[in-house]
C-alpha cells in the first residue's frame, strides 16, 4: 500500500472535548458565525420586506448543519476539531434561538405599532413559530441531502501534521484576540453594527458548548444542555432589550453599545436554532421529538412574559428601544 493511502486510512488523533485544539478552533468560527449573522441580517432587513430577516439566519445556518452531520464520519477522520468547530462554533453562532424568541414575543405584543387586531397579533406570532421551525428542520434535511450527493467524491485525505494542527490553533487564537483591537482601532460606527458583538462571540459559544458537553448526555431523551443554553440566553436577551427599552431614563450610548453587543454576541452565540433543531431530527421517537420542542418553545415564551409582563403592562417599559448609539 502506498504511504499516502496509509496515511489516509490510519484513525485520526482522539481530542478530549475540553482539550485546546478544540476550543481555539471554536474562537474564530464564532466571529464568523456572528458575522454571518449580522451580515445576513442587514442584508435581508427592507421596507415591504415579505420574509423576515431571522428566516434566513435559520435557513442557512440549519442547511450547513445538515451538510456538516451527513459528513460527520469523513470530516472526524481528518480533524475531529474541525468538526465541532462548523457546527458547534460556525452554525451554533449563525443562528439564533433567543432572537426568534423575542421576534416571537414582538408578534404577540405588536411591537412595531402596526393597524391590525390582536387576531392577527396572534397569527403572526404562530406563523413565526411554526414556518422557522419547519423551514430549520427542512434546509437542515436539505443540507444533508446536498453532502449525499458529493459524499462520493469525498476521498480519503491524511490528518494535518503537528505543524499544521499547532498553526491553527495559534492563528484561531490570534484571530480571536484581534477582535479587541478591532474594536479601538475601527471607526465607532462600527461597534454598535458588529465589533462590540465579536467581543462576546466565544464566551457565548463557549458556555453553550460546556453546558451541551456536560448535561446532554443525562437525558439521552432531552438534551438538557441544549435546552438550558436556549433557556438562559433567551433569558438574558429579554433582559437586555427590557434595558435598552427604559422609558424616561435614556441610557448612554456605550451602554446602550454594550448591551446591543451583549444580545448580539454572547446571547447571539449561546443560543442556536441549528443544533435544536438537529437534535429534533435525532431524537429517537415521535414523542421525544414533540416534547423536546414543546417544552423548549414554550420555555423561551413564558420567560419572556415573565420579564417583559409586569413592566410593559404596568408602563415601565415602551415597545420601542430608547437607546442612542454615539
Amino acid at each position: 500500500m502506498e504511504p499516502i493511502a496509509q496515511a489516509a486510512l490510519k484513525q485520526p488523533k482522539p481530542y478530549h472535548p475540553f482539550s485546546f485544539h478544540v476550543l481555539a478552533l471554536l474562537m474564530p468560527f464564532s466571529i464568523l458565525g456572528v458575522l454571518a449573522r449580522l451580515g445576513l441580517t442587514a442584508l435581508t432587513t427592507y421596507s415591504g420586506e415579505s420574509i423576515f430577516p431571522l428566516a434566513y439566519i435559520q435557513a442557512t445556518g440549519c442547511l450547513i448543519m445538515g451538510f456538516c452531520l451527513a459528513l460527520k464520519e469523513p470530516i472526524t477522520r481528518y480533524y475531529p476539531p474541525a468538526y465541532t468547530a462548523l457546527t458547534t462554533g460556525f452554525c451554533g453562532s449563525l443562528t439564533t434561538f433567543s432572537g426568534w424568541q423575542l421576534d416571537i414575543f414582538k408578534s404577540w405584543i405588536n411591537a412595531n405599532n402596526a393597524p391590525r387586531s390582536p387576531l392577527h397579533n396572534a397569527v403572526d406570532g404562530v406563523c413565526k413559530s411554526v414556518f422557522t421551525l419547519s423551514l430549520s428542520l427542512a434546509s437542515l434535511f436539505y443540507g444533508m441531502h446536498l453532502a449525499g450527493l458529493i459524499s462520493p467524491y469525498f476521498h480519503a485525505a491524511p490528518p494535518p501534521g503537528r505543524v499544521l494542527r499547532a498553526a491553527a490553533v495559534v492563528l484561531a487564537v490570534c484571530t480571536y484576540a484581534a477582535t479587541i483591537p478591532a474594536y479601538y482601532l475601527l471607526p465607532r460606527d462600527y461597534r454598535h453594527q458588529a465589533t462590540a458583538a465579536l467581543l462576546f462571540s466565544f464566551p457565548g459559544t463557549l458556555t453553550r458548548y460546556v453546558l451541551s458537553t456536560n448535561l446532554n448526555p443525562v437525558v439521552p431523551s432531552f438534551p438538557l444542555g441544549t435546552y438550558a443554553a436556549n433557556a438562559f440566553g433567551t433569558a438574558l436577551l429579554g433582559t437586555f432589550h427590557v434595558l435598552q427599552s427604559t422609558v424616561n431614563r435614556p441610557l448612554s450610548g456605550a451602554t446602550c453599545t454594550m448591551l446591543q453587543a451583549l444580545g448580539d454576541g454572547y446571547c447571539g452565540c449561546l443560543t442556536t436554532i441549528s443544533t435544536f433543531a438537529a437534535e429534533i431530527a435525532t431524537l429517537q421517537t415521535a414523542g421525544h421529538k414533540y416534547r423536546y420542542a414543546l417544552t423548549t418553545w414554550i420555555t423561551g415564551q413564558v420567560i419572556l412574559v415573565c420579564i417583559f409582563g409586569a413592566l410593559f403592562w404596568g408602563g415601565s417599559i415602551e415597545k420601542g428601544q430608547t437607546c442612542v448609539f454615539d
